[in-house]
């Protein structure tokens, strides 16, 4: 058997020693590989251990023949892209129609001319290598295509969100600040008239009739107590309400174009601050706990519009993991939690954890989590872009590591690493 550069052989299925020894030379002669099978058992069990380029099979051997021989071979997944030449003194249409319904590519008939043999098998050989190229080429334009449109979906989320995001902000802002900047005149416009009741009182005993029956009906005592705590109520309020305003600001902050150094722990906190009314206990199960264990980071270069929402993405689909859990039982004596932790790994990357102990997510689906348009979740509830974004952003746009560690009914910990 001759060496070849390629690695690729032809295997030759025939049992007869004179029609072996005329292949055998023809394809010598020419520098291919090849093996032999006598058989068309011997020939399958063959090709399932070492898939050749090419067969050249008889069609007329002892035990299984040659139709039956290709018919098996097509049928298994493994083995049915190989190419099949039917070599035969069968010269019929009936048998020729049988062969090519089975899959054979191409006959070459007995007697053998040794230029025909080889003509045929570089044909059917360059067309293999052509067919492979080309579903290559389709494959790396389909990834392609997907990558382009992850792309503009998350360019156009990240957009669209952001101005949403920074519009409801601004909004709020103007009239909190009217609220919370009023407050503290009014504050001391009621502590002044408290004390001019005060005064009242103290000069003026012995009010009429008319007057102490109105101050029994309102309660005068109770109203200036209350009037306190309503105002308490209105700054603390208020306070919140600046809060979320200043997280909406923080987390519209889309820098697309540039990268800024940014605070990651102040993205994790505007985005919880966002999310906090589905962290909250509802009819099906009680608050989500957010464990945070902050480590010491420094400020980070990156686009920090797009890391939050990359924080958005996961720390939703941790709540999501979660209801789910608890519909389905799987988490009653358990407190539902989110876990957040942040750590440099060695001074070259700022490391955010962020876990769940959800249902966690099975083996066999874990590998396509950031394939654009998968989803783990039921029809109506995901669109499958979420991490395939998440992962575009940190890895292509931060040359970052976003990686995911998982099993069935352990939780889910996304690992999301970002070069300082």
């Amino acid at each position: 058997m001759n060496k070849k550069s390629n690695t690729g052989f032809i295997l030759i299925v025939d049992d007869n020693p004179t029609n072996l020894s005329v292949l055998c030379e023809a394809l010598n002669s020419e520098g291919f590989r090849f093996r032999v099978a006598v058989d068309g058992e011997s020939a399958i069990a063959q090709v399932e251990r070492n898939q050749p380029e090419l067969i050249l099979l008889d069609v007329q051997m002892p035990g299984i023949d040659g139709f039956e021989t290709c018919r098996r071979l097509k049928t298994n997944p493994v083995t049915q892209n190989i190419p099949i030449i039917f070599t035969t003194a069968l010269a019929d249409t009936d048998s020729k129609t049988k062969g090519f319904s089975l899959g054979a590519v191409d006959y070459i008939p007995k007697p053998f001319a040794q230029e025909e043999v080889i003509a045929r098998v570089r044909v059917h050989l360059q067309l293999k290598q052509l067919t492979e190229s080309l579903e290559q080429q389709v494959s790396d334009r389909t990834k392609a295509l997907q990558q382009a449109q992850v792309q503009l979906v998350q360019q156009e989320k990240l957009s669209t969100l952001g101005e949403l995001v920074a519009g409801i902000g601004h909004e709020i802002n103007n009239p909190v600040n009217f609220i919370s900047s009023n407050i503290p005149p009014l504050q001391e416009y009621i502590e002044a008239i408290t004390q001019l009741l005060l005064l009242y009182q103290q000069e003026y005993p012995k009010p009429t009739t008319k007057i102490t029956s109105v101050i029994e009906n309102l309660d005068l005592d109770f109203i200036l107590e209350d009037i306190k705590k309503i105002l308490n109520s209105l700054e603390i309020g208020s306070e919140r309400i600046r809060n979320l305003s200043n997280s909406l600001r923080n987390f519209s902050r889309s820098d697309s174009d540039a990268k800024i150094s940014a605070d990651l722990h102040q993205g994790l906190d505007s985005t919880l601050m966002i999310l906090q009314h589905r962290l909250k206990a509802n009819s099906q199960r009680q608050q989500i706990a957010v464990i945070k264990n902050y480590g010491v980071l420094p400020q980070v270069n990156c686009y920090l519009g797009q890391m939050n929402q990359v924080f958005m993405n996961i720390l939703a689909n941790a709540i999501d993991a979660l209801d789910e859990a608890i519909i389905q039982g799987k988490i009653r004596d358990v407190t539902p939690q989110i876990k957040i932790a942040t750590s440099i790994e060695s001074e070259q990357f700022a490391v955010i954890r962020i876990a769940d102990n959800g249902i966690g997510i099975p083996e066999r689906l874990k590998k396509r989590l950031f394939e654009p348009l998968f989803t783990t979740k039921s029809v109506g509830k995901g669109t499958g872009l979420g991490l395939s974004i998440a992962h575009e952003i940190v890895v292509q746009k931060h040359k970052g590591v976003l990686n995911v560690n998982s099993q069935s009914g352990m939780g889910t910990e996304f690992i999301i690493k970002i070069p300082i």
